[in-house]
C-alpha cells in the first residue's frame, strides 16, 4: 500500500515545475552573483527574478525589501536578535506570546542572557492573542513585539492587523513568524501592517534550506551575518541560488493556485472533523474553530498517548505528527497545549493532521479506519481509559 502522508506540516515534497527549474540552474552553471562577469551577471538576474517573485507573494512594497536567508529559523532569529541589537539606545524590553516557535523562544532566552527583559502575554482556550494584552505588555523601553502568524500545532490565526495598529501607535518594531502560512494562506504585508515577516520555502512546495525576511523599508535591522555586502547589506555569504530559483518557482505558483489550495485543504479538514465522530469519542479539537489553518487538524484523544498513535499508524503506512517536528523528541507536553489550557495528560495524546496537494477525500477515510482500530487498541491497555469508565458505572 501506498504511503499515506499527513504530516505536511513537517516536510513537503518538490512540485516537478520547482524540481525541473532548480535541474536547470544547475545545468546552466550560474556564477556567484556577485561577481561582474558574464556568468555572474546571469546569477545575479536569476537571483532577482526570484526575489521579484517571492516579494511578489506577499505583496511588499519592493522587492528589496526581501532577504533570502538558510529558513525559518534563521528568519526569525535574524529578526529578533537584529532588531534587538540595532535599538540598544531606546531600551531592552521585548514582547512575545506564550505560544511561539522554539525560534523565537529561544533568541529572547539568549537576549536575556544578555540583559534583555521579555514579557509573554497568554492566550484563549483556542490560543489566540489578545491585542489588549499586547498594548498593556508594550513600555517605552519596548524595542520589539513578536507574535506567530498561525501556530503550527494547533493552527490558530492571530489578530496580526489589530496588533500591528497598535504597535504603530506606539511606534514599535512588530515581527511575525509566519512560517506556516506564507503560501498557504493568502499574506499582504501591506494589509497587515507588519514590519518584519519570517517564512520558508517548504511549506508551499520548495526546497528546504532556503526561507525569507520581509524588513520594512526603513526599519532598523542588525545583520546575523557579517562579512559580505550580499542581500542588499543584510545578509553576508553567498546565496544559495539554486534553491532560491526553487523557491521562486515555488511562489509564482503557490500564488497561482492559491483558490484551488485553499478550497481543497478546506474540503479535506471538513470531511475530517465531520466524520471523525462515527471513528471515534472522548477527544478535543484544539485551535480556534474559525481563524485557523485551511490544512491542519489538532485532536487531543484522551487516555492515550500520541506517540503510541504516531508508531501504529506509521506500521499501516500512514504518516502524522504529534506536535512540531522541531520539538519531536521532547518527552514534555507541548508548552502551546498546556497554554490553552489542556491537561498534562490531554496533551500527551494531542494528533497533528496537516494535509497536502496530493490527498484526497479517500485519504481522510483511510486515515480514520486506522485511527479508530489504534485507539480502540491503546484503551484496551490504557488504565487511565479503564479507571475513568468503572468510575462512570
Amino acid at each position: 500500500m501506498n504511503i499515506l502522508n499527513l504530516d505536511h506540516i513537517s516536510a513537503n515534497q518538490l512540485l516537478p515545475e520547482v524540481q525541473d527549474a532548480m535541474v536547470s540552474a544547475i545545468r546552466m552553471g550560474y556564477g556567484n552573483p556577485s561577481s561582474q562577469h558574464k556568468m555572474g551577471e546571469q546569477g545575479s538576474e536569476a537571483l532577482e527574478k526570484a526575489r521579484e517573485s517571492v516579494a511578489s507573494l506577499i505583496n511588499c512594497a519592493s522587492p528589496k525589501e526581501v532577504v533570502f536567508t538558510s529558513g525559518g529559523t534563521e528568519s526569525v532569529n535574524h529578526a529578533v536578535k537584529g532588531v534587538a541589537l540595532a535599538n540598544t539606545d531606546k531600551g531592552k524590553h521585548l514582547v512575545t506570546s506564550n505560544i511561539e516557535h522554539n525560534s523565537v523562544i529561544r533568541s529572547m532566552r539568549r537576549l536575556k542572557m544578555m540583559g534583555y527583559q521579555v514579557t509573554s502575554v497568554p492566550v484563549d482556550e483556542h490560543g489566540r492573542v489578545n491585542p489588549d494584552h499586547v498594548a498593556k505588555a508594550i513600555r517605552d523601553d519596548t524595542v520589539l513585539v513578536s507574535i506567530m502568524h498561525a501556530n503550527n500545532e494547533i493552527g490558530t490565526i492571530e489578530p496580526i492587523e489589530e496588533i500591528a495598529q497598535i504597535t504603530r501607535e506606539k511606534k514599535v518594531t512588530f515581527h511575525v513568524d509566519a512560517v506556516d502560512s506564507v503560501g498557504v494562506l493568502p499574506i499582504d504585508v501591506q494589509k497587515l501592517g507588519v514590519d518584519l515577516l519570517s517564512f520558508a520555502s517548504n511549506p508551499f512546495y520548495g526546497p528546504t534550506g532556503v526561507g525569507g525576511l520581509y524588513i520594512r523599508r526603513g526599519t532598523s535591522v542588525w545583520p546575523l551575518l557579517e562579512g559580505g555586502i550580499q542581500e542588499n547589506n543584510n545578509r553576508a555569504g553567498t546565496e544559495n541560488l539554486i534553491g532560491i530559483i526553487g523557491m521562486g518557482v515555488a511562489a509564482e505558483l503557490a500564488k497561482r493556485d492559491m483558490k484551488a489550495r485553499l478550497s481543497q485543504f478546506k474540503r479535506l479538514r471538513e470531511k475530517f472533523l465531520r466524520e471523525l465522530p462515527n471513528y471515534i469519542d472522548e477527544y478535543i479539537i484544539n485551535g480556534h474553530p474559525e481563524y485557523c489553518l485551511p490544512n491542519l487538524v489538532s485532536i487531543s484523544v484522551k487516555y492515550i498517548e500520541g506517540e503510541s498513535v504516531v508508531l501504529m499508524v506509521d506500521d499501516e503506512d500512514i504518516e502524522i505528527s504529534t506536535r512540531s517536528a522541531c520539538a519531536s523528541g521532547s518527552l514534555r507536553a507541548s508548552h502551546v497545549l498546556l497554554s490553552i489550557g489542556l491537561e498534562f495528560a490531554e496533551a500527551q495524546g494531542t494528533l497533528v493532521i496537516t494535509f497536502g496537494l496530493e490527498n484526497t477525500e479517500k485519504d481522510v477515510v483511510r486515515f480514520l479506519t486506522a485511527l479508530k482500530e489504534t485507539v480502540k487498541t491503546l484503551r484496551n491497555l490504557s488504565p487511565l481509559y479503564k479507571k475513568a469508565h468503572q468510575t462512570e458505572h
